[in-house]
């Protein structure tokens, strides 16, 4: 009777557990499980098939665990005593073969991932993709609009239904680039740049920031991303053209010194080749680049790496 109160006691426990978690998931806004675009959507479900990999071990493991301890705990003198199951080929078959099974497919399913989630994989879609630059700064996000000649602060807009191409950099230490709800992260780099294609599939404003402890001023470092309509991204941008700022040389220096907590800001006019600028003054072996701006690396530092 006693064993009979104590499994009843356990399942009560297990059930009331995986509710409680079923109503968190449910009412709750975790970013990485709510996508907005097709490549966060891929993510996620590379998440839940994980997960419910790795369930397939960690639930009997667990369940086989309770069980040992309930049945051979000390006051128990029913238990049986079996020394002879040392050593069965068919047990020490079956609990090999699954989890070799089971990474087997998580490998599988990590090399087709990884090809189909290359962050430098342009995303297919009937519209032409934009490109925007991205500059980490201490402790700041700057993005610029090559085409559109516009920047701005802490700040991204973009329309839905368009693929993003983000080139990222850094004028600052290394940095990462993450907006959890199109898609995964990308390290920004002092002297190279890397990608990051991403689209947004639903209207709305979704939460961007660093992913990298880069300083003082790493919790302020984070950005509004909003997804319009092509109308309310064209007359997004031409308010920020009526703006007075312009970033200059003199200006970006300005901008480029480490700050906290940085309000949005916006400029209407950018200097033509910035973010090439930006690059650049960190592969010139001289204490000045050829654009004016400060050189304090003499060589080109790493390597892009997403998540």
């Amino acid at each position: 009777m006693k064993r009979k109160y104590t499994l009843i006691f356990v399942a009560v426990v297990v059930i009331a557990f995986l509710t409680v978690a079923g109503i968190y998931l449910a009412h709750s806004n975790i970013q990485v499980l709510n996508p907005k675009g097709p490549i966060a959507e891929k993510e996620r479900n590379l998440i839940y098939i994980a997960l419910g990999l790795s369930l397939i071990v960690v639930l009997p493991v667990y369940g086989l665990t309770i069980a040992f301890v309930i049945r051979y705990r000390e006051g128990n003198k029913k238990a049986k005593y079996s020394p002879h199951l040392q050593g069965n080929w068919i047990l020490e078959t079956i609990w090999w073969l699954i989890p070799t099974a089971i990474i087997s497919v998580l490998a599988v399913i990590a090399w087709n991932s990884s090809h189909t989630l290359d962050p430098y994989v342009p995303i297919a879609s009937k519209n032409k993709a934009m490109v925007i630059q991205v500059i980490a700064l201490d402790w700041k996000w700057l993005f610029v609009y090559p085409k559109l000649g516009i920047a701005s602060v802490n700040y991204l807009q973009i329309p839905k239904d368009v693929p993003i191409d983000f080139n990222v950099t850094a004028d600052a230490p290394m940095n990462s680039f993450w907006i959890p709800q199109l898609g995964g992260q990308i390290y920004a780099m002092p002297g190279m740049s890397t990608q990051l294609n991403l689209m947004a599939t639903s209207y709305g404003e979704f939460y961007g920031s660093s992913a990298n402890i880069s300083g003082n001023g790493f919790s302020g470092m984070n950005f509004m991303t909003r997804s319009s309509s092509m109308g309310g991204f064209n007359s997004w941008v031409k308010s920020v053209e009526s703006k007075e700022n312009r970033l200059t040389l003199s200006a970006y220096a300005q901008l480029a010194r480490p700050s906290m907590y940085n309000p949005v800001s916006y400029y209407s006019k950018v200097k033509n080749g910035l973010y090439l600028d930006v690059i650049n003054k960190y592969m010139m072996p001289i204490e000045k680049s050829s654009s004016g701006l400060n050189s304090s690396y003499s060589t080109n530092m790493g390597m892009g790496m997403s998540m």
